[in-house]
């Protein structure tokens, strides 16, 4: 995820979930995601967001029909996360933000807005000294067996498991100079949750 705090005192964390298997590469599942987040944010006393939670409506419903989300979909999202990032960053909140951010750029928009976005956010508070966000990306792996058998478990979410290969297909599993760690779901939570905080110190 992605020692401790957020802005200028040290990263805040970001999941995301995939495979890192060598010849499949992994996609976001939430069900595992959600719970490690919500969790490790309880441990810490930083506020927890989950990603899901602010796609717009006609993301949504795509998803619901099976159909892929592109970049023209995704940029704005990611863009709403980045300005609530950098709002809490600013007010010296540390956060927990479990997020698919299944490419690079996804995840630069994350810390960095616009400036490197192919597609741009709205820029807000111009003239004022830009807060820097830190991120450490948690990357949660699994083989897409493992994930695809939690998402058909999965009740009351917008999308469908059959979506999972898109995920996977899109994916760009996190590398240097990101600043990153890599933990393999078949971990129990307590053993994911020391390992994150251990690198948080």
């Amino acid at each position: 995820m992605e020692g401790l705090g957020a802005g200028t005192r040290g990263p805040l964390p970001c999941l995301r979930w995939g495979s890192a298997s060598a010849q499949r590469r992994g996609a976001p599942g939430k069900e595992r995601r959600s719970t490690v987040g919500a969790l490790l944010a309880s441990e810490l006393g930083w506020k927890f967001y989950d990603a899901d939670d602010y796609h717009p409506e006609e993301n949504r419903m795509k998803m619901q029909k099976g159909i892929p989300l592109n970049d023209e979909d995704r940029i704005p999202w990611l863009c709403k996360l980045h300005d609530i990032l950098r709002r809490d960053v600013a007010s010296g909140q540390h956060v927990v933000l479990a997020c698919s951010a299944l490419k690079k750029a996804y995840r630069d928009i994350l810390i960095q807005g616009k400036d490197d976005a192919p597609l741009q956010c709205d820029q807000s508070g111009k003239g004022e000294k830009p807060v820097e966000v830190k991120l450490l990306v948690v990357h949660l792996t699994g083989s897409f067996d493992i994930i695809s058998g939690r998402l058909l478990r999965r009740k009351d979410h917008f999308m469908p498991p059959e979506l999972l290969q898109s995920q996977f297909d899109t994916l760009e599993t996190p590398s240097a100079p990101e600043n990153f760690i890599q933990i393999n779901v078949d971990k129990n939570l307590s053993e994911i949750i020391a390992t994150i905080m251990e690198t948080l110190k």
